[in-house]
């Protein structure tokens, strides 16, 4: 059974926060993996950081197409680099496995009535593999990461600390803590792998709404 994010509850920061922080353990790319990509040479034949990047930007894209929410993307992304982290995968099939990471976030976290068909899914990408392949690739992907797909991502924290912070500032202070911008910003972030590497903590979220 797949494990999935929970939703609709009430925020409160100082019950939410322990268990995002302990989940957010369960749910990281490993460092290693991601410093292989990172000192690989771009010869074609294997992943580097660069197509990771590449790979992330198609999927901001395709957020942004189907208007598909930033968890869902963040979701995605974590799906990616945890994936990424732990297999050798070939440039060729860096396309299936970008948007099985994608479908299944979305199908993880988007209401039921949004999420498109794969087909439709594959023709708007203009990938040439099937949705046999792709189904495939989803179950490969869903068993490296033990079938569990809830996962905290840096959007969530992005979330319950803006919320926090502006709860506690100033009527006048509030207009400058624009979330617009800092959701703008987190998405830019994701598409650089030197970022995935960072834990999701409070720290490096504080740091981004105060600069």
């Amino acid at each position: 059974m797949i494990d999935t994010l929970a939703s609709g509850a009430a925020r409160d920061p100082a019950l939410e926060l322990p268990a995002m922080l302990e989940q957010e353990l369960r749910a990281q790319p490993r460092a290693a993996g991601l410093r292989l990509l990172e000192a690989a040479h771009d010869n074609g034949l294997r992943m580097t950081a660069r197509l990771r990047d590449f790979e992330v930007k198609d999927l901001l894209s395709l957020t942004q197409f189907f208007g598909f929410h930033t968890e869902t993307f963040s979701l995605a992304v974590n799906f990616l680099d945890r994936f990424l982290s732990k297999m050798k995968v070939q440039p060729k099939h860096l396309g299936c496995v970008g948007l099985s990471c994608f479908y299944l976030a979305v199908k993880a976290s988007e209401e039921e009535r949004n999420v498109p068909l794969a087909t439709d899914l594959i023709r708007i990408s203009q990938y040439r593999f099937t949705v046999s392949d792709m189904m495939r690739m989803e179950k490969i992907i869903l068993e490296k990461l033990c079938w569990k797909v809830k996962a905290v991502t840096t959007f969530q924290f992005l979330q319950l600390y803006h919320s926090f912070i502006h709860e506690n500032l100033s009527c006048e202070r509030r207009k400058y803590l624009n979330f617009e911008r800092l959701e703008t910003q987190l998405k830019a972030c994701h598409c650089r792998i030197m970022f995935s590497k960072a834990k999701v903590n409070i720290l490096k979220i504080q740091r981004k709404l105060n600069s």
